[in-house]
């Protein structure tokens, strides 16, 4: 069974930065899922969920999620529509290709006010007799059922004869219902049949080849049954994982071979780095929603290190710091990460020089401010001095 679990999330939220708590897309199609859980308590503002070409066989867990818009659980094996009452932001709901036989089941959806779309296409339901009737006499919300438009006429007829399609809608689905638990006994037998006969032979292509050949219906129990052995023959394709060569993700080169340190950066985020008198400065723009606990930084004497949801910034400084003195903040409004780094031996000229800078007085009131020479000078006007000699 495929369960829906925290890393699967957060690899599927790489366009939030792998927030799942600010996701407001989610899609985890055709991932072999069986069951609905977790989703509502790590991702509460989510406006489309994507679920389509699972196996889910009930709709459940969803209720906090109440600004969900979209829902499609198209392709799965749903077979009756449940749970989605609190939903009071529902938009969209896709529900084609399940196993939907109890339509009068769509009657949970009359509170959910802002729901305009319903497709219920290729679900057992649809041959019922007046089954577009009845759903647009019953919903009268929708603007779009089956992905075509309601006309106002259309509405009209069909709410005023809605309880007389409800009764046909009544019998045809509790024939369903008996033809469909038959449906389940028989595949049963046929499973444990198929099983016995596999049981005694020892080639497993061979088995393989008898499943796929076999007679199956349409229904929830074969799907999740094809789903399995598919899962199987991926599986066995794959070249088992080698010792050597696994965990071999290449790693940046951190020093020189002399010890020296790299300057790296492989998130390529903005940054600002000062070299002041008595300390080093450095501000590192990173996400503004990353979670703090995914930063780490590491102060050496030579270097700073900090590592970005796994990504590595390293800068290298002239002179050494105090490790024990540095000082890491990060701005609550920007996100951005503040470190300070103490010298070791501070410039103490440049220090004085700082802190003594003099300041040009301002001239006494009412005294005549030097001029400085301003312009250009005219060699022509010097006149010579009276007891210059003549030049020989």
């Amino acid at each position: 069974m495929v369960r829906i679990t925290e890393e699967l999330v957060r690899k599927k939220s790489e366009h939030n930065e792998r927030l799942i708590s600010t996701l407001e897309e989610l899609s985890l199609h055709q991932e072999d899922i069986e069951r609905i859980e977790h989703i509502q308590n790590w991702c509460r503002d989510l406006k489309i969920l994507l679920l389509q070409s699972n196996l889910i066989g009930r709709l459940e867990n969803l209720f906090k999620l109440k600004r969900l818009e979209y829902l499609n659980v198209a392709v799965n094996n749903i077979e009756r529509i449940e749970n989605l009452e609190s939903l009071e932001s529902l938009n969209k709901l896709d529900l084609t290709l399940n196993f939907i036989g109890e339509l009068t089941s769509i009657e949970s959806l009359i509170g959910n006010y802002n729901l305009r779309e319903l497709i219920l296409i290729g679900n057992p339901c649809v041959e019922y007799p007046h089954y577009r009737d009845y759903v647009v006499g019953t919903l009268l919300q929708l603007h779009s059922f089956d992905c075509k438009e309601i006309l106002p006429t259309e509405r009209l007829q069909a709410q005023r004869l809605v309880q007389q399609h409800r009764a046909v809608i009544v019998q045809c689905q509790a024939a369903q219902a008996i033809e469909r638990d038959e449906q389940r006994i028989r595949v049963a037998e046929q499973q444990q049949q198929l099983a016995k006969q596999c049981a005694d032979m020892e080639d497993e292509e061979e088995r393989r080849r008898t499943f796929w050949n076999s007679k199956s219906e349409h229904c929830p129990e074969i799907r999740t049954e094809i789903a399995r052995q598919h899962r199987l023959g991926r599986e066995k394709h794959e070249p088992a994982p080698n010792p050597l060569t696994t965990n071999l993700k290449r790693k940046p080169n951190l020093f020189a071979p002399c010890g020296r340190p790299y300057n790296i950066n492989q998130g390529k985020l903005p940054f600002n780095f000062q070299d002041e008198a008595d300390h080093y400065s450095l501000l590192l723009e990173v996400y503004k929603h990353l979670d703090t606990s995914l930063i780490d930084v590491d102060v050496e004497t030579n270097y700073v290190r900090v590592t970005v949801k796994g990504k590595i910034f390293q800068i290298a400084y002239n002179e050494e710091v105090k490790p024990d003195e540095s000082i890491v903040q990060r701005s609550q409004i920007t996100g951005h990460l503040q470190i300070t780094l103490k010298k070791l031996k501070a410039n103490e000229l440049l220090v004085i020089k700082s802190v003594r800078t003099p300041k040009k007085s301002a001239p006494a009131p009412g005294a005549a401010a030097a001029k400085e020479p301003s312009g250009t000078v005219d060699i022509g006007n010097i006149c010579p001095p009276p007891d210059l000699p003549d030049l020989i």
